[in-house]
């Protein structure tokens, strides 16, 4: 949550300045869908058998295996944003636009954790990702 706070946070500063040096507008992002999965040892590979080395890669693979291939970890959340591999294709710009601690994403890489996910956007339009992970 402190994470989400900081981020909102950023976003309306951010909104603060660009209005101050021009007439452009910042649009305020809304959480459009939120899951939480475990990132277990299927996440971590690719379709190919090949070991992911990105955050995203890792969390992206766990979309697809849950919403495409029903691999699915005890304890995981659907959604219905990730449902179609369009938008799981966007999670890496997504992810690059939102917020993710080192300490997260070190712990990602490293599997066996609990990941929280809010998707931000508008209407059914995705911008970015908050990622919390816990063991």
């Amino acid at each position: 949550m402190k994470l989400y706070i900081a981020f909102i946070a950023a976003l309306v500063a951010s909104a603060h300045t660009a209005g101050a040096q021009s007439t452009t507008r910042a649009v305020k992002a809304e959480v459009i869908d939120t899951y939480t999965a475990y990132i277990g040892a299927n996440d971590l590979y690719n379709s190919a058998g090949k070991r992911l080395t990105k955050p995203w890669q890792i969390i992206r693979q766990d979309r697809a295996n849950y919403h495409a291939l029903d691999l699915r970890d005890q304890g995981d959340e659907g959604d219905t944003f990730f449902a179609g591999p369009a938008n799981r294709q966007t999670l890496e710009t997504m992810l690059t636009n939102g917020l993710m601690s080192q300490e997260a994403q070190k712990m990602i890489l490293g599997g066996d954790c609990w990941i929280s996910v809010k998707i931000l956007g508008h209407a059914d339009r995705g911008t970015s990702l908050v990622v919390e992970v816990w063991e």
